[in-house]
């Protein structure tokens, strides 16, 4: 046969390497089951590993140690002026990211799973076709759809064109460090990569079209992170829109309707949201359905109108996170060996990793105010806290939501350093039907931020050691 001809029968194909992608496929493999993974890159990792999580946390933790080293006067211990070299932040990075990768690698291989580069395509609803490959086309018994989303870039302007006008992804390649820089968008993405440029030297401007920063968090976790943008950002303008961007060889020129004026700027980092990665994936030829926005629509056991065709990650929509995509990745495969599964998280946890990071899950005021749901709330100051005082961080709080007839505990939230994993325990109260009781009388050592769970809980039981007595 000529080679770019070879047509192949697998029993599963998933179509995208990211944390939704190569969940599948292992977890496809580890039940036994014959596995091709198809990706444009070289291995697994998808944007999260490569262009997205691993690469903006690394520069998070940089920026976190470059604060640190500044706040630690008031400790009595000065630093010198950092040196930063960006060629050898860059090499960091990298090293990270080929670490992980690698690590991946070895986890495909040691499973068994094919491994194949290029763009698949649907020719129908039981073969993909991959142009330009070795074996051009795979005949599947169930398919996993993995692709992934992209940068949604300002109308009349393109990423790839305008060098000077960046996605997440560019930035994130840390081109060099801008004099000033305007970030447009107050989601976590914006926010997040802001904090690495300021931290590096940049002079942040940031734009957000509605009326707030982190729209959907509760304004009492947002609250200690917009007192430390103040001091981070040069500036923040809500109710404003960009109206035009007009790069040049040495600037961005940019005009705002709102609040803002109009202003040059070295580089526009432009974080407004993702759109699905559907286009050419020949969906036309499957009975796969999309919304009115590119999204795969998928039933609690991720199958799409094709009952042998999966979908699993940000393509299908919903909150993007890596970990929710890995969970319905898992549960797709599952589903395919044909064991009883299907998303049914009750919490799902979602972390700003600012500094102070906001966590939270399940449910939130927010929504409790929206769905007119009575609830009752307790808030413990981080200022309480030995711990957070030793950390010279006293400005985070904790709190709990509890319906107020069965102290179960419906949503968790906090705000400070480190609640990238003080939210697990939030997560698995909630998941498990915890009352306010089995989290106030688990014992938690001293001193430590995990405390501020607790006492949370035992605030409502009608009062905390470490906090000012509930007035009855």
């Amino acid at each position: 046969m000529v080679m770019g001809e070879l047509v192949q029968d697998c029993e599963v194909v998933v179509i995208g390497g990211g944390p939704g992608g190569y969940a599948a496929a292992f977890r496809a493999a580890d039940l036994g089951m014959d596995v091709t993974l198809i990706d444009t890159g070289e291995g697994p990792g998808g944007v999260c590993l490569f262009r997205g999580c691993i690469p903006s946390k690394t520069y998070l933790t940089l920026a976190e140690l470059l604060h640190d080293a500044d706040r630690a006067r008031e400790m009595g211990i000065t630093f010198g002026r950092p040196d930063i070299d960006i060629a050898g932040v860059r090499g960091w990075k990298q090293q990270v990211v080929d670490k992980l990768a690698k690590g991946l690698m070895q986890l495909t291989k040691a499973r068994g799973i094919q491994l194949l580069q290029g763009r698949a395509a649907f020719k129908s609803a039981n073969e993909v076709r991959i142009p330009g490959s070795d074996i051009s086309g795979i005949r599947f018994k169930h398919a996993v759809i993995a692709t992934g989303s992209r940068p949604i870039p300002l109308p009349d302007t393109d990423f790839e064109k305008d060098g000077r006008i960046m996605s997440s992804t560019a930035a994130l390649s840390l081109p060099d460090i801008p004099k000033r820089m305007l970030v447009v968008g107050g989601g976590y993405v914006g926010l997040e990569i802001g904090m690495i440029y300021a931290a590096l030297g940049s002079e942040i401007h940031l734009v957000e079209m509605g009326d707030r920063l982190l729209p959907g968090i509760d304004d009492d976790l947002t609250a200690p992170l917009k007192r430390r943008l103040d001091k981070a950002f040069k500036a923040v303008h809500l109710n404003t829109r960009v109206s035009k961007l007009q790069p040049r060889d040495d600037g961005v020129d940019v005009s705002f309707s709102g609040n803002g004026s109009d202003d040059t700027f070295d580089r526009v980092l432009v974080a407004v949201g993702r759109a699905p990665n559907t286009r050419g994936l020949g969906l036309e030829n499957t009975r796969v359905r999309t919304d009115d926005r590119g999204f795969v629509i998928v039933d609690d056991r991720q199958r799409t109108g094709d009952e042998n065709i999966f979908a699993v990650g940000d393509v299908t929509g919903g909150m993007m996170l890596a970990h929710k995509a890995s969970r319905e990745g898992k549960i797709a495969a599952e589903v395919m060996a044909g064991q009883p599964s299907a998303f049914d998280a009750a919490a799902i946890p979602a972390v700003v990793y600012t500094d102070p990071q906001i966590a939270y899950c399940g449910l939130t005021e927010t929504a409790a105010r929206q769905e007119k749901r009575t609830v009752e709330v307790r808030r413990f100051p981080w200022k309480y806290s030995g711990r957070a005082v030793t950390l010279g961080t006293p400005e985070g709080m904790t709190k709990m939501i509890v319906d107020p007839e069965s102290q179960r505990i419906l949503g968790v939230g906090i705000v400070g350093r480190n609640t990238e994993g003080l939210i697990s325990e939030g997560v698995l109260a909630v998941e498990m039907g915890a009352v306010v009781q089995d989290v106030a009388f688990t014992i938690h050592p001293h001193p430590t931020l995990s405390e501020t769970e607790a006492e949370a809980a035992e605030l409502f039981l009608g009062g905390a050691v470490h906090a000012p007595p509930v007035r009855k």
